[in-house]
């Protein structure tokens, strides 16, 4: 990886609309109302998230030889025979026997080879092909955008951060969870644009982002997920119909078999908190897509972690959604199946997943979806994520 100089650090810790990687408790959270009945939530993974350890795919045989030490502990859930859940999200296995959890194995965007998490970040809440070109709003927000009837006061952000996938033309106001931030969000951007470079600074500051999640908080109303997560619900029980926020701490350098676990517990907590708070009868119009900037490297490290990687997974939830099953087409991780010889081969583009379950709730165009949604996105075939 090249080293960033003065100059591209403070001009990138400047830039307009970038995401923000290293804030455990700065989650921006943004709402609109639109004429359609279905509720979407899209909830930013930031970190990387290793899909290979949270649907794990016990029944190739290469899997296990990969990772012997992340295999210890608690079994995983099993799934279909093949594929098992990660421990810490036992608490969904009955949204996935009632066809209300699923996932999409070996996804990415288009995003390759570098694997930054500031510029993963930047093209997944972008939507676009490259970060080139000039585009400075989110697909979210142009979704919104290609749908007639919103009203004036469409939308809104909750947060201390910006969020990008939902910046744009429609007209944003601003809430934020009680949270007593120690150090602004554009220092830690700062702190870890100079240390990604580094990597045992880089796996230390991601270790400690997740440390202080779990640690932080209980300030009136609850830690900062549990706040966005009430009032996401009691916001979507009403006129919203659109959430989008982001949850962090998904870099998992070292010691992931226990950072993982807070991880992923605080998203299997975000989800029931979701589910609970809206009630069955709303529940069963929403569909909550999971989305992070890059998956992880196929072998664990020799700090019982993973690195930066390529594909992915992308995690569906909710009672509109068509679950009870791991969906796209599943590469293998023998050594010659890997991608550049390291990471699992993505074979999706995850625009793919997000267009076809928009398409489904608002009836945007797939032309709309693939030119100006997603422009350069070719969606393909259909995998049937949708009721």
């Amino acid at each position: 990886m090249n080293q960033l100089s003065r100059r591209d650090i403070l001009l990138r810790a400047s830039a307009l609309g970038c995401s923000l990687a290293a804030s455990p408790l700065v989650t921006p959270l943004a709402f609109a109302k639109a004429p359609w009945d279905t509720r979407l939530i899209v909830i930013i993974l930031r970190g990387g998230m290793d899909g290979l350890d949270v649907v794990r795919p016990m029944g190739d045989p290469a899997f296990a030889a990969l990772r012997p030490g992340l295999q210890d502990g608690d079994p995983a859930h099993d799934l279909d025979g093949y594929f098992a859940l990660h421990p810490a999200l036992g608490d969904l296995v009955p949204l996935w026997d009632k066809g209300e959890l699923g996932f999409v194995h070996a996804v990415s965007t288009p995003y390759r080879d570098k694997r930054s998490h500031f510029d993963g970040q930047d093209l997944l809440e972008a939507g676009t092909a490259a970060l080139s070109g000039g585009v400075r709003d989110g697909w979210l927000n142009r979704m919104l955008q290609e749908v007639p009837g919103l009203e004036a006061d469409t939308a809104y952000a909750i947060g201390t951060g910006d969020l990008r996938v939902l910046e744009g033309a429609a007209p944003v106001a601003n809430w934020a969870p009680e949270a007593n931030l120690r150090i602004s969000p554009a220092a830690l951007r700062l702190a870890s644009l100079v240390m990604e470079p580094d990597a045992p600074m880089h796996a230390a500051l991601a270790e400690a982002e997740i440390l202080s999640q779990t640690a932080d908080a209980s300030v009136r109303g609850g830690r900062a997920h549990q706040q966005i997560a009430r009032f996401a619900a009691e916001r979507l029980r009403e006129d919203t119909r659109v959430a989008a926020f982001s949850l962090n701490g998904w870099d998992t350098h070292r010691a992931q078999a226990r950072n993982l676990g807070r991880s992923l517990t605080t998203l299997s907590e975000t989800v029931k908190l979701l589910r609970d708070g809206l009630g069955a009868s709303v529940w069963d119009k929403t569909a909550l897509v999971a989305m992070t900037e890059f998956g992880r490297t196929a072998r664990e490290n020799g700090t019982g972690g993973t690195d930066h990687g390529t594909g992915g997974l992308m995690m569906l939830a909710g009672g509109a959604i068509n679950g009870g099953q791991v969906f796209g087409r599943w590469p293998g991780v023998a050594e010659n199946a890997l991608y550049q010889g390291r990471d699992l081969m993505p074979t999706a583009d995850v625009r793919a997943g997000a267009a076809e379950v928009m398409r489904a709730i608002t009836g945007v165009s797939q032309t709309a979806l693939e030119t100006k949604i997603f422009p350069g996105l070719q969606m393909g075939a259909p995998l049937g994520l949708m009721r």
